[in-house]
């Protein structure tokens, strides 16, 4: 999967005063979409002691966000880096791209351009453990909806995906989000919304190994969609974990959340 794909990866490290994780942040250049792409990227604080390799989380933001948005939001994750020894990848999804590859619009392609272009610069230029049981993905609000996408489309690469608050239904919110810019209006492209929910692709995973975790506060908007991905999976038996409870679709659930599946991804890199 590494092979030319002729992205040019720029570093610029910034190490912070404390003696916690190290970020550094990377522009690459995507041949998908021709333009230049920002991320961030939380190395633990034992990367630069030895040559061991790290597992890899790959964190998406939501909408209306960017690439700095967990760190500015939700700091504790730099410490969870270390806590957990592994590398975190935070990368710009657009403001709302929803990390699929638009049918309308061809200048936007985040589902080639992170599971093509971002994953293999990175274990190109770090020192991750470059395989589907050392590699998860999760979100919140669009990137929750974004890292269930990715993960079910492309379980070559992740062994493990996550959703907070996520997204799951698209459909419910045909006028949101520039969703009708991305996909069409949905009375003339409901196909497209129809193929790029996440809700309808369940049958992605009838033999799949994919390790899942997802969660949403009851009083979210997003709730509803949640539980019906929960009792579609159920029905369809299909291995997963599912946490509701209070809160809502802000910044406070989303930094309680992100602390378990943390610890959801830690101990799946660890059980292999």
């Amino acid at each position: 999967m590494i092979r030319k794909l002729f992205i040019y990866l720029f570093i610029s490290s910034i190490a912070f005063s404390t003696n916690a994780a190290e970020i550094d942040t990377i522009t690459l250049t995507s041949n998908a979409m021709h333009k230049s792409i920002k991320s961030i990227i939380i190395k633990p604080n034992t990367y630069g002691l030895n040559k061991e390799r790290y597992s890899v989380l790959y964190l998406l933001h939501g909408a209306g966000g960017d690439y700095t948005h967990w760190v500015a939001n939700a700091p504790q994750i730099q410490a969870y880096a270390d806590t957990y020894n592994l590398i975190i990848v935070l990368p710009d999804g657009g403001f709302t791209s929803w990390y699929f590859d638009s049918p309308v619009d061809t200048s936007l392609k985040y589902e080639t351009y992170i599971s093509q272009e971002l994953v293999p610069a990175i274990d190109l230029r770090y020192r991750t453990i470059p395989n589907k049981k050392n590699r998860a993905i999760t979100g919140y609000s669009m990137g929750g909806h974004g890292a269930f996408y990715l993960a079910f489309k492309h379980q070559d690469i992740w062994g493990a995906a996550g959703s907070i608050s996520g997204g799951l239904d698209i459909r419910q919110f045909p006028d949101g989000w520039d969703l009708p810019e991305r996909l069409g209006a949905y009375e003339t492209h409901s196909k497209n919304w129809e193929e790029n929910t996440v809700i309808n692709m369940v049958h992605l995973l009838k033999t799949t190994k994919l390790k899942l975790i997802f969660d949403c506060g009851v009083a979210d908007f997003f709730y509803d969609a949640n539980k019906r991905m929960h009792e579609k999976l159920a029905k369809n038996n299909i291995a997963h974990h599912y946490i509701e409870r209070p809160g809502a679709h802000n910044w406070e659930y989303w930094s309680e959340s992100i602390k378990y599946q943390i610890l959801f991804f830690s101990e799946f890199f660890k059980s292999k």
